[in-house]
């Protein structure tokens, strides 16, 4: 559905003030519909990316900072998001061997196979691009980098 009758405004400022309503609005969608999707796992999208995050370093720690500089939302407060995943049983903390004022966090199997199953779960709602070409998701990235630059 065109942005216009999502929300039900026929008129736009301009077609850059058109352009950023809409990439708000697909990007609170988006955003709502993973919410959704996690509900059932007790997990945030920030918890998430963590897990993610972690299961990426292939059983390497990471420390908190480190966790940060890659996440989707840096303005969320890791310290706290490890905190709820170590509480789950689904990542590990530890003081650094390195730098005793630093903690490393490693994700344990459980966590791995959390993961694991949000895979499946993702695979299907990413289903949900399968009406736009090849093409067109190449070009919506190339747009939504060339956005940010």
């Amino acid at each position: 559905m065109e942005i216009a009758s999502e929300l039900q405004q026929s008129n736009f400022a301009s077609e850059e003030a058109k352009a950023i309503v809409n990439v708000i609005f697909t990007g609170n969608w988006v955003a709502y519909e993973q919410q959704e999707l996690l509900k059932p796992y007790d997990l945030s999208m920030q918890q998430y990316n963590v897990l993610r995050i972690l299961r990426g370093q292939n059983g390497k720690p990471m420390t908190v900072l480190a966790i940060i500089e890659r996440m989707l939302d840096r303005t969320s407060n890791a310290s706290r998001l490890v905190d709820k995943l170590v509480e789950k049983k689904w990542v590990l903390r530890r003081e650094c061997p390195n730098d005793r004022r630093a903690v490393d966090v490693l994700i344990l199997p459980e966590g791995l196979a959390l993961l694991q199953q949000l895979d499946e779960v993702q695979h299907q709602w990413s289903k949900r691009f399968s009406h736009m070409k090849q093409d067109d998701l190449i070009k919506l990235n190339e747009l939504l980098d060339l956005l940010r630059n």
